[in-house]
């Protein structure tokens, strides 16, 4: 359909075309998709035998793809119902909003081709994970299932639960928990437990470090949607949208926030360490990246001036999940 121009008072030019998709997509929040599949993964090195003299160290690169496939098309997914159920309800009125544009809220796209958009990404993500479901076993079909769900009625259905300020807790269990674990696990189909003695550390360990790496990814992923809400508590107030950070308000949201950024940092060289994969601690250089975005919320930055703040918080994710990935890998 013709796209619409958004309203005077939207930031910026109107959107059309693919740019208006992409835009809906909200690229800055696609880190929190793709850095648990890499940590998981390379959790998962050296835990098969086919991994001696192998460079892979094990790993099946299909599945990791079929992975990430279905890890960014539900945030996509995910993405596309917020915009569509939240323009829905109203929440998204460009005359209060001050993030980036919305789809149906700004009149870009219709509700109908949004709510295909999701459906489409979810396809995508079913077909990926039919793939894991034929190689692991048919019971993570349930599991799909339930992140579907947890997607749409994150702001959809009579009663969401992002709007009754339980959104972080889907991120932190299914961007940080699910997401991390379940990359290992249709790597190495088990969890690690009780592996014997005899075993490398680094063998031993896996369970400490998988569990550790999804703790701290799912505080990194959380840290994005706190600082996207600490942008909205106004509007979001307005409109009656209970998040937490309208629970919370914006001194203690700001301080989640902070412990949100710096708690992986605490966790990660003593999971690395204590599971036998010491150099996953080269994530700690991401700090340097931290330090901005923190500063920021600290300072009081508010409205338009936390959007970048959102990007940088996504920065930061990606680069420790990518050095924290090349640390575990390299430490198998």
């Amino acid at each position: 359909m013709a796209s619409v121009p958004p309203p005077a008072s939207a930031a910026g030019p109107p959107l059309a075309g693919w740019r208006m998709w992409v835009a809906g997509a909200r690229p800055r929040t696609l880190p929190a998709a793709i850095v648990p599949v890499l940590v998981g993964t390379a959790c998962a090195a050296g835990m098969r035998t086919l991994a001696d003299g192998s460079p892979t160290k094990g790993i099946i690169v299909w599945r990791a793809v079929a992975a990430m496939v279905v890890a960014l098309a539900i945030q996509i997914a995910t993405n596309y119902a917020n915009d569509y159920s939240d323009g829905k309800r109203g929440t998204d009125d460009p005359g209060q909003r001050v993030g980036p544009p919305r789809l149906v809220g700004w009149g870009l796209a219709s509700p109908g081709a949004v709510k295909r958009a999701v459906l489409v990404s979810f396809a995508v993500a079913g077909l990926a994970g039919l793939t894991l479901a034929w190689a692991v076993g048919w019971w993570l079909i349930l599991v799909g299932l339930v992140c579907f769900a947890a997607g749409w009625f994150y702001t959809g259905g009579p009663r969401p639960y992002g709007y009754a300020g339980l959104g972080e807790v889907f991120v932190f269990v299914f961007f940080g928990l699910v997401a991390t674990i379940g990359s290992a696990f249709v790597q190495t189909e088990t969890l690690g437990f009780g592996a014997p003695s005899t075993l490398p550390a680094s063998v031993r360990g896996y369970p400490i470090v998988t569990i550790g790496s999804a703790i701290a990814i799912g505080f990194l992923a959380t840290a994005l949607l706190v600082v996207n809400n600490l942008r909205d508590i106004p509007s979001d107030t307005l409109s009656g949208k209970r998040t937490l950070a309208v629970v919370l308000g914006d001194a203690r949201t700001r301080a989640l926030y902070v412990a949100l950024v710096a708690l992986p940092f605490v966790v990660t060289p003593v999971a690395c360490g204590l599971g036998g994969r010491p150099l996953g601690a080269a994530a700690l250089f991401a700090i340097v990246l931290a330090n901005k975005p923190v500063l920021q919320v600290l300072q009081g930055a508010s409205g338009r001036a936390l959007i970048p703040v959102l990007g940088q918080t996504g920065r930061v994710q990606l680069v420790f999940g990518v050095l924290l990935s090349i640390g575990l890998f390299v430490s198998a």
